[in-house]
């Protein structure tokens, strides 16, 4: 009985212990999620509570324009390159559409099919254009230069007739035709599995609306004869008057929203100069280019609207308000010739077009100061569309983003080292038999299969005729040590620091070192083996220009925040390069190129004008060169007081060998219009 007793008062001591550790541990995981709400997630818990007494508006601020002068040099008058409008969202409430098909073949006859049947034209056409630019390119490269001209004109006849062919003729338009009617029945299908979802209150239709297109398109799906102009968009909402009475004008399982977007009304007109705004999470974001580099100063920052809520038991009362006010984003406002740009910009994009160039720029800068005038790229795209492009990479600006072997403008450079460094003058002679060996390497003139050693010749024919062997020959002058600290001081092989996002710095690998190896110091005299941007290429060429000197590039002039303060870009002297005497002997020199070099196309009636061109070999992925060209050409008028520095760049023109047929005359062209523009005299 005692052994019975202790055994259960055992058992009864046992079950309160495991109560108490239960309690006790209990105890402990409160005073834990206690801790955890009190203490370590206490300001959140707080705000939840907060949010249930106030309410919380966030206040959004205008982002700033990217604005340019309308007037050439000074204006008070600025234009908009960049700007925010308000734009339409369209969208279905589907449970309230009862004809799902008949709308969407409305909203693909509005919306998509004149868009849609130009892009077909356009693929085919494009289709057409290759095929003429793959037969030019390769009657460039594998004809004698007897037989060039010849089947090239033959070519481009035979493409320039095709429309005259009633049989080629009727097939494309055909293959047009179904190929049209296959994407429509595509997109209203598309369209049809939005709007048929009978339960579905929301489905974006269309972004992007512009006010007046909005306006026809609820004329054209409400079946009513109204003309535009008796509707009016109100707060957002659309009204009608008839008669002299408003009222609101709604369709049933349609409506809209408006939306304030970022609005470029010049398109591609600079497009990779400017970037563009993309929207995630309604908020603005730029990417590219100036609305990438300056997203911060052009978005501005949002205000807020708090206020306490209280309950009276009729209703809410609101009080106690605490507000933020938004900051506007700030306005830049460029350094870019609006008429400069637009007429430079056209011309590039016709004759890239025309020579079937894979891609073209042209960059042109005030060498005194290194502001820039234009900036142009192609192909460019819409960044009021930028989603509708083949490759993103086309959103990259060529200007500051391409790294190439430069070719033959780079003589430029290694006959001014040479000249400064007093080891030549423009009448040093070397005897130049076409070609040489270094390192076993065999270099050669260009025309070395046609023309052969040149013979004894001088600095100004060195680059008349553009010769590898003289650009050598200047190099060993100075040595390969010196003569690549001064290409480093010219600016190549680091970023210029312009206001542009996604800029390369270039490589002079080949260059490094404390002893540049000759073969790598001969083949960078002549540009090949180290790579530059068109930028540092067209600023060294200003630094020339510009007695000596090498300039900051920048494209904003001046910063204006929302309260009116302005922030005035001022010119910056990187550093004097060469001497004010080698950079006179020099740009007589680039006359002589226009004059009696490869280059006379770039000529302008009139006045002295300075220059070189470069026809460059593409490296191939597999090790030397490929069949590909890039043809450059940089120059500057008037050479007594230049005005401007230019840089023409066309990335494998398909119907032309050489720079001097096509860089230099696009060249020659610009130049002519600026020169009139900015009313310089002639000189001769």
């Amino acid at each position: 009985m005692s052994w019975r007793k202790k055994t259960k008062n055992k058992k009864d001591n046992n079950s309160l212990y495991l109560l108490i550790v239960v309690v006790f541990l209990l105890f402990l995981a409160c005073i834990n999620k206690l801790y955890n709400i009190q203490i370590i997630r206490g300001d959140y818990f707080s705000d939840l509570a907060l949010m249930q007494h106030q309410v919380h508006s966030d206040l959004k601020p205008d982002r700033g324009e990217i604005l340019i002068e309308k007037e050439r040099e000074t204006s008070e008058e600025l234009y908009a390159l960049a700007t925010n409008r308000d734009f339409a969202l369209v969208y279905a409430i589907p449970k309230d559409i009862e004809k799902s098909l008949e709308i969407s073949e409305k909203l693909y006859n509005f919306f998509d099919q004149e868009e849609m049947k130009n892009d077909i034209e356009h693929y085919f056409k494009k289709e057409d254009k290759d095929k003429l630019n793959k037969e030019l390119k390769d009657i460039l490269s594998f004809s004698s230069e007897s037989e060039k001209q010849a089947k090239i004109n033959e070519a481009k006849n035979r493409y320039n007739n095709l429309d005259s062919d009633t049989a080629w003729l009727e097939e494309r338009l055909k293959k047009i035709e179904e190929k049209i009617e296959e994407k429509k029945m595509e997109i209203i299908n598309n369209y049809n599995k939005i709007l048929d979802k009978p339960n579905d209150p929301y489905e974006p239709i269309k972004k992007r609306v512009d006010g007046e297109d909005l306006k026809d398109l609820y004329i054209y799906l409400s079946g009513e004869d109204l003309k535009r102009d008796s509707l009016a968009i109100k707060n957002g909402q659309i009204y009608k008057n008839i008669d002299g009475k408003e009222s609101l004008f709604t369709l049933d399982g349609i409506s809209h929203v408006m939306e304030s977007y970022r609005y470029y009304p010049e398109s591609e007109i600079g497009s990779h100069m400017l970037g563009f705004v993309s929207y995630s999470d309604d908020s603005p974001e730029g990417n590219y280019g100036l609305e990438g580099y300056f997203n911060k100063e052009l978005s501005g920052r949002f205000g807020y609207i708090k206020s306490k809520l209280e309950d009276d038991n009729d209703g809410l009362i609101i009080n106690d308000k605490e507000y933020k006010r938004a900051v506007n984003g700030s306005d830049l406002v460029l350094t870019i010739d609006r008429a400069v740009q637009f007429y430079i910009c056209n011309k590039l994009d016709e004759v890239a077009r025309r020579h079937g160039a894979d891609k073209g720029s042209v960059t042109v800068i005030n060498p005194k100061t290194g502001a820039i005038i234009a900036m142009c790229s192609w192909p460019n795209f819409d960044p009021n569309d930028y989603g509708k492009v083949d490759n993103i990479d086309v959103y990259n600006n060529p200007v500051v983003f391409d790294e190439y072997e430069p070719g033959s403008v780079f003589k430029t450079i290694t006959i001014a080292i040479a000249l400064n460094e007093g080891k030549i003058t423009p009448r040093t002679k070397y005897v130049d038999d076409g070609r040489l060996y270094i390192s076993n390497h065999e270099i050669k003139n260009s025309d070395f299969l046609t023309k052969g050693g040149h013979g004894e010749v001088d600095m100004n024919y060195v680059l008349e005729h553009s010769l590898n062997t003289g650009a050598i020959y200047a190099m060993d002058q100075v040595g390969p040590k010196i003569f690549a600290d001064y290409v480093k001081k010219f600016g190549f092989g680091s970023k210029t620091d312009i206001e542009l996002e996604a800029e390369n710095d270039g490589n002079l690998a080949n260059l490094s070192g404390e002893n540049p190896e000759r073969i790598y110091a001969a083949t960078a005299s002549f540009g090949q083996g180290l790579t530059v941007t068109p930028l540092q290429m067209v600023m060294a060429y200003a630094a020339i220009a510009n007695n000596g000197i090498l300039m900051k590039p920048f494209l904003v002039k001046k910063v204006i925040d929302e309260d009116g303060n302005v922030d005035v870009t001022k010119s910056i002297q990187v550093r004097r390069v060469v001497s004010e005497e080698a950079s006179t002997l020099l740009s007589g020199m680039l006359v002589n190129v226009i004059e009696g070099g490869h280059a006379k196309l770039a000529a302008v009636p009139g006045y002295y004008v300075g220059g070189k061109t470069g026809t460059a070999e593409v490296a191939s992925s597999g090790g030397g060169y490929g069949n590909k060209t890039i043809h450059t050409f940089v120059g500057y008028a008037p050479i007594e007081e230049p005005k401007f520095v230019m840089l023409v760049k066309l990335d494998d023109p398909k119907d032309v060998a050489y720079s001097a047929s096509s860089a230099a005359p696009l060249f020659g062209e610009m130049a002519k219009f600026m020169l009139n523009y900015y009313q310089v005299p002639k000189t001769r």
